[in-house]
């Protein structure tokens, strides 16, 4: 058996050496000397015997007769067969040697070839579940990678998306010819480290994505001044990570086609986020914009779908001119 150099593998090897260790050492648990450690007529020098015998048959099938041959049946069938027969014949020369009285009682037979047999489909059942496992973790590995592919893919959309909406932001500033544009590039610098940098990884502290959140709330206060009122309110309580850049097409929908008034409020409480956008919008005007729309809010389902699924909720609902956008999201 290969002996796998990690806990799994440690702490399989520990299992098969325990089981072995009771079955060899069985007779000299359960018999005394008087009886000379028999189980039923099998005297437990020989009961132990057979036991390595027995782990020669589980083995020698689990780990290389079956891996190799289970495909080739012309081969395996008569390998296995020749593996019992060797087993019958070492019992029987090794009884005949050392033990002749008990091949005197025939009823004692199928305590003595019986358990190859037994031990011979139990290596089968036993290789089939090995397989079964390793295939599971294979699949699992593939589909956590292609999650990954998937996830990183997505990220790489809603940065260009995300770019193209604050660039037109700092061209109306610079159109305006306003000393805010560089406090804005400043700021634009930042937000561009945090994408490139900070969310390179699976997942970032929320204090972190609200802190891009905050600068691009900013931003936006610097291209519409006065023209939107834009009201915050941000509660956070504990340490808890979140995809990155996961909040930021809610807001940025908010200001592509809200009038007059965007309400953003983000709750972390009890390993709840609660995550609450409101605007006025034009549904006209809307119409346009969608036709040359990114991909923000179909990116965002898709992620809460691959991450937080059966974990979130988010509601979309429009009325009266009014777009509201509500995230819930559980963290544990």
């Amino acid at each position: 058996m290969k002996v796998l150099n990690n806990k799994y593998g440690l702490t399989t090897a520990g299992i098969h050496v325990l089981i072995w260790s009771i079955l060899l050492l069985l007779p000299y648990i359960v018999s005394t000397p008087a009886n000379d450690y028999k189980i039923g007529p099998i005297p437990g020098l020989f009961f132990t015997i057979s036991g390595l015998i027995h782990m020669g048959i589980f083995y020698s099938n689990a780990f290389f007769f079956y891996p190799r041959l289970i495909n080739k049946w012309w081969w395996y069938i008569p390998t296995a067969i020749l593996l019992l027969m060797a087993s019958f014949w070492l019992k029987y020369h090794i009884l005949a040697y050392w033990f002749p009285d008990v091949l005197k009682d025939v009823t004692a037979y199928k305590f003595i070839f019986a358990p190859s047999v037994g031990i011979f489909v139990i290596s089968i059942i036993y290789r089939r579940i090995i397989n079964k496992i390793r295939y599971e973790k294979v699949q699992a590995q593939r589909r956590t990678e292609q999650l990954s592919a998937e996830l990183k893919f997505l990220r790489s959309q809603i940065s260009p998306h995300f770019l193209f909406n604050v660039l037109t932001n700092l061209v109306s500033l610079a159109r305006k010819k306003s000393d805010q544009l560089e406090s804005s590039l400043i700021m634009l610098s930042d937000l561009m480290r945090y994408m490139l940098y900070d969310t390179q990884g699976k997942k970032v502290p929320v204090t972190k994505e609200i802190g891009y959140l905050q600068s691009y709330i900013e931003l936006q206060k610097l291209r519409f001044g006065s023209e939107v009122a834009i009201n915050t309110l941000i509660e956070v309580e504990g340490d808890y990570t979140i995809e990155p850049m996961l909040l930021i097409p809610f807001v940025e929908n908010a200001f592509k086609h809200g009038l007059a008034q965007i309400n953003i409020q983000l709750s972390v409480k009890n390993g709840r986020l609660t995550f609450d956008v409101t605007n006025r919008f034009d549904h006209e005007n809307t119409i346009s914009k969608d036709e040359n729309s990114g991909i923000g809010l179909t990116n965002v389902r898709t992620r809460l779908d691959l991450l937080y699924k059966d974990r979130h909720t988010l509601l979309i609902r429009e009325e009266d001119h009014l777009f509201h956008v509500t995230l819930t999201l559980m963290f544990t």
